[in-house]
């Protein structure tokens, strides 16, 4: 039984975006127009060709004006709002649709499309436009350092100690639409689950890598499933 005052912590992945029709950007060879994703999505591959990289989440960041938050993302922003305990949410997405819910309690562990951060003075702004090997820092007015606030390939995911700590003391840990098999996010229910008294829920189209570790699976599309969950723990 979950208590009203319990600390919950949530994990969004892919599927949940999916669901609000974000593309993948990945072919069914794994590749994006002929290149690695590893070549678009790595401090190597940036190094070796920034203009690549740069169209490639130019591309992404542009989708992001085609796409809406789905009733799964206002089911959580609905739960962040009227919980009594502790909350939040980690998400491994770089969309913005948990902002645009409404979810303010939230890291983005992966970071974001619409922030820019500069390599040369490390200032972090929001940017909604393209960038460029040639785009000029706005805070130290450098000009060729400007590189997506994402976590590539071979980087360390954002604010991980706060994450961790979450994870820690946990009464109920929500992971919804991840598939279980990208570290360090797919070890959270481990971590979660070494406290006794967590109850762990998975939510999903089908079962993942990790299912095996949640004592409840909710099947279907979070937009249809979220809201009825939400609804559940707030009855309580």
């Amino acid at each position: 039984m979950i208590k009203p005052e319990a600390s919950i912590v949530i994990l969004t992945g892919a599927g949940m975006s999916a669901e609000s029709g974000v593309p993948t950007f990945r072919g069914v060879d794994g590749l994006w127009e002929g290149h690695r994703i590893e070549d678009v999505a790595s401090p190597e591959g940036f190094a070796r060709d920034p203009e690549l990289v740069h169209r490639f989440y130019n591309l992404r960041r542009a989708a992001l004006n085609t796409v809406e938050p789905n009733a799964g993302h206002l089911a959580l922003a609905k739960l962040e709002r009227e919980w009594r305990g502790r909350f939040l949410l980690v998400t491994q997405n770089v969309d913005d649709l948990h902002e645009r819910a409404g979810s303010e309690k939230l890291i983005h562990m992966h970071g974001e499309l619409r922030k820019a951060r500069c390599e040369g003075c490390g200032a972090v702004f929001s940017w909604t436009q393209d960038l460029a090997p040639g785009t000029r820092c706005r805070a130290c007015g450098d000009i060729g350092g400007l590189r997506p606030h994402i976590v590539w390939f071979g980087e360390f995911p954002f604010e991980m100690d706060s994450i961790l700590g979450a994870l820690k003391r946990a009464d109920l840990f929500l992971c919804i639409g991840t598939s279980g098999v990208v570290y360090p996010a797919a070890g959270f229910a481990q971590i979660a689950a070494e406290r006794p008294q967590c109850r762990l829920i998975e939510v999903n189209l089908e079962p993942t890598a990790i299912s095996r570790q949640f004592h409840e699976h909710v099947v279907g599309p979070a937009a249809i499933e979220l809201p009825k969950l939400v609804d559940r723990l707030l009855a309580v």
